[in-house]
């Protein structure tokens, strides 16, 4: 069971990158994507539903901004769009698709680093989404949650992590949070199966930060117990840029 999470930063962009042609070969059963930045009447038919794939959308209510997504190979046997909290389900952040036992779910998790103000919304959602994440642990079934993050925890997981210690995406009470997230039960399965390997999956767009690898891992799959002790390989895909983040992969033991 391959799942792949990748943040698109504009289904459109990434669509004339070549991304739907990679997905076609990349041999994933489920892609979870974020950042779409498009409505469902901008997106093209392949985009929609790319071919052997279903496609299932939460945008924002907002124009060219957020939204997420799922693309997966077999029907969904239910899927759930959003939160239930309007001022995040506005902003198109949480979509999940359940299949017998196991649930993905495609995360967009603020960002902060545009203002204060953006901060203290991140704040905000990381405060009502810690229940909800201890909700999905106490259903009993097994989940995995795949997406951009907007945190990097340790820092092995980025470059320059002594110059970030007080910015956005590094700051104390993130990585904090982040940490009681993993003592409630959730596991970090890239780190679990590459202790030492950073990971990098996003890179600003100043500098020669790609080119000399001075990224950041923010995006992860999140998984219950159960499920990540059933992960096998990891891998980053960067042979083609889609977006300013690589798309991160998983093969999981067991099918869809």
């Amino acid at each position: 069971m391959r799942i792949v999470s990748a943040n698109l930063n504009g289904v459109r962009s990434a669509a004339n990158k070549g991304f739907f042609d990679w997905l076609q070969s990349s041999g994933a059963d489920v892609v979870c994507v974020q950042e779409l930045k498009a409505q469902l009447p901008d997106m093209s038919a392949a985009m929609l539903a790319p071919a052997g794939y279903h496609g299932f959308f939460h945008p924002a209510e907002k124009k060219g901004y957020s939204g997420v997504g799922i693309y997966c190979r077999r029907a969904p046997d239910r899927v759930v769009e959003g939160l239930g909290i309007a001022d995040i389900d506005a902003e198109g952040r949480y979509l999940r698709a359940d299949f017998g036992q196991l649930s993905v779910i495609s995360l967009y998790l603020p960002s902060g680093s545009s203002s204060e103000e953006r901060q203290q919304v991140k704040f905000s959602f990381l405060e009502r989404f810690m229940p909800h994440m201890r909700a999905l642990i106490a259903e009993g079934r097994e989940v995995i949650v795949c997406g951009d993050w907007n945190i990097a925890h340790q820092p092995i997981d980025l470059k320059n992590w002594k110059g970030n210690l007080k910015n956005s995406g590094f700051l104390p009470e993130e990585r904090a949070w982040l940490s009681e997230l993993f003592g409630h039960g959730w596991v970090d399965v890239w780190r679990t199966l590459y202790p030492e390997a950073p990971g990098y999956t996003w890179w600003s767009n100043r500098g020669q930060a790609y080119a000399k690898d001075v990224g950041w891992r923010i995006d992860y799959h999140i998984s219950t117990r159960g499920i990540a002790a059933q992960a096998q390989a990891g891998s980053i895909y960067k042979d083609i840029k889609f977006s300013d983040h690589a798309p991160l992969t998983i093969d999981y033991a067991g099918a869809l």
